[in-house]
């Protein structure tokens, strides 16, 4: 890095980052917005998909700044911001509905799936607008997201994001995890949190287990 000059005048520094990534998840993320630009039949962008996905990964998973990574490529913020948006939806298009998602795991021969909420921590913004997003669980603030497990654990889906004071029960309220349950005619293992959510004793899906410690772990059935 050259010494910044007495002239009073701003100066720029060029700042590189450096992280860990599979080859496989940038060909992944390189493929789909070429596939993308053919379909919208836009010939150009002023760097190659590979580049482009690259610069969206250490945006998305080391929290790099816009700023920073349009002056370490010589774009601007805007066009980074651009990029970031376009590959999120386009991952975000390729997310399996709920409803195929239990009825491939019933394809399988699969019996229960596990259901979990958990919190993704965020930055702290101002303004009242935030307090939503602060979950007292957890004390911190963050969005809250449900997900779906097979039986070893393998995601299988997960839900939008929401609020971080969003509650395990309503948030599976609100995407009817019950009623894709029981059209899947799969059971479900679930903490605590999930108590009250199925009330049919006739057709229970629900079936609600200890919270797991180091002397009691989650076990089907209990």
């Amino acid at each position: 890095m050259a010494s910044p000059r007495c002239s009073g005048r701003p100066w720029q520094a060029r700042l590189q980052a450096r992280f860990r990534i599979r080859p496989r998840t940038v060909k992944h993320l390189a493929e789909l917005l070429r596939r993308h630009l053919k379909a919208i039949r836009s010939r150009w962008r002023i760097l190659p998909p590979g580049k482009i996905a690259v610069i969206v990964l250490a945006v998305l998973r080391q929290d790099q700044r816009l700023a920073d990574m349009a002056g370490g490529n010589n774009v601007s913020e805007s066009t980074v911001r651009r990029w970031r948006d376009e590959l999120i939806g386009l991952l975000a298009a390729q997310a399996p509905r709920l409803d195929r998602a239990l009825k491939k795991i019933a394809k399988q021969g699969g019996e229960v799936v596990l259901i979990d909420g958990t919190l993704i921590r965020t930055r702290r913004r101002t303004g009242k607008a935030d307090r939503r997003n602060y979950s007292g669980k957890h004390r911190s603030h963050g969005l809250h997201f449900l997900a779906l497990t097979d039986e070893k654990g393998r995601l299988n889906w997960i839900s939008a994001a929401r609020p971080g004071r969003t509650h395990d029960n309503t948030a599976a309220r609100h995407d009817h995890i019950l009623a894709h349950l029981r059209a899947a005619g799969l059971g479900a293992l679930a903490d605590l949190g999930f108590r009250g959510l199925d009330n049919d004793i006739r057709d229970p899906v629900i079936v609600t287990g200890y919270a797991a410690s180091r002397t009691h772990k989650l076990t089907p059935g209990q």
